[in-house]
């Protein structure tokens, strides 16, 4: 009888097929009523009482192993059938999916982080919807002042102290309200205004703006930094000035001129036959917004900064249209494929 479990083990190990009727005559010979194995059950009881332990087990190990062949089998023929029902033929070569790419946005906006991160500015997001005080009134925009008219703002109907956000820089307001200085982040995030869509304006954008506060922190500070954003982002030979501007939240105030790559400042339509084009805007963060904040502005002083993502990739890339960052027309995303 041991002989007989031992061939038949070997027999059932051996034993492959993907043809059913195969299968099921294997299935006749070891397991049907009249089947090898159960000849071996009816012989059973000639085994010695001291022996029938042992046997026992080693019986119905090769009943299992013999089940557990045919359930497999079975199965691996199902699965085939329904394959070759399905048209599926797993002989043919793999058909690899094209990879999609990031988007231009993205690209420009992943590129301006990592630089400010290589000099110690972290990342930091916030509301998307704001209220009247940290989207204006804190950044000395009072209810009466001409800054305002500078902001085409979505207001919520049913509350009007709540609007889309305007601009990044709300996120500084939190940021000075819920951490104290020394403060160095950066705030990239999506934006709205009500503005008619077009190649040069949309209603939806994007910006990264940047903040510094901290003991002694000067005007050099603020031009050092952004010199070192320009030639990381568009070169080293890239010339930058300053211009003076006005915002309601800095004092002073500058706008950031680089040298048009794209003419290499001999005058060209993408910068109006001037040589410069504007990246930026920047200024010393007014001691008032400070105080706002519950920061003491005798002894913290700060700089802020902010540019739209959108103006540097279409400085970057030469896109002619504002509007297709938003159209998702593959034919305009497939030309970054392959740009980290």
């Amino acid at each position: 009888m041991q002989e007989l479990i031992s061939q038949y083990l070997a027999e059932i190990g051996q034993f492959s097929t993907q043809n059913a009727e195969e299968l099921e005559q294997f299935r006749i010979k070891f397991l049907s009523k009249k089947g090898l194995i159960p000849d071996l059950f009816e012989d059973f009881k000639n085994v010695p009482p001291e022996q029938r332990r042992e046997v026992g087990q080693a019986l119905n190990d090769l009943k299992n192993k013999a089940q557990d062949k045919v359930n497999l089998l079975k199965e691996q023929i199902e699965a085939g059938a329904t394959e070759v029902k399905s048209g599926i033929d797993l002989s043919l070569p793999v058909d690899f999916m094209q990879l999609g790419s990031r988007h231009p946005l993205s690209i420009i906006r992943n590129e301006i982080v990592q630089i400010f991160s290589r000099i110690g500015f972290v990342v930091a997001e916030g509301l998307d919807i704001e209220d009247d005080w940290h989207n204006f009134t804190a950044l000395n925009f009072q209810q009466d002042h001409p800054a305002r008219d500078m902001q085409d703002t979505f207001f919520i109907e049913r509350d009007p102290e709540i609007v889309l956000r305007t601009h990044t820089s709300p996120v500084q307001i939190r940021a000075m309200e819920l951490r104290k200085p020394p403060l160095r982040e950066i705030y990239p995030g999506r934006v709205y205004r009500n503005e008619a869509i077009s190649a040069r304006a949309h209603c939806i954008f994007h910006q990264v703006e940047g903040l510094y506060v901290d003991l002694d922190v000067s005007f050099a500070d603020l031009k050092q930094t952004l010199y070192y954003f320009a030639h990381e982002m568009f070169g080293e030979g890239t010339r930058v000035r300053f211009r003076p501007s006005y915002f309601p939240f800095t004092e002073p105030s500058a706008e950031m001129d680089i040298t048009c790559f794209v003419c290499g400042g001999k005058g060209c339509p993408i910068c109006k036959y001037s040589g410069w084009v504007e990246i930026l805007g920047c200024g010393m963060v007014d001691p008032s917004v400070l105080e706002n904040c519950g920061i003491d502005s005798e002894e913290y002083t700060g700089f802020a900064f902010g540019m739209g993502i959108e103006r540097i990739a279409i400085l970057k890339y030469r896109i002619q249209d504002i509007r297709l960052f938003f159209e998702n027309d593959v034919r305009f995303l497939r030309q970054f494929t392959g740009v980290v």
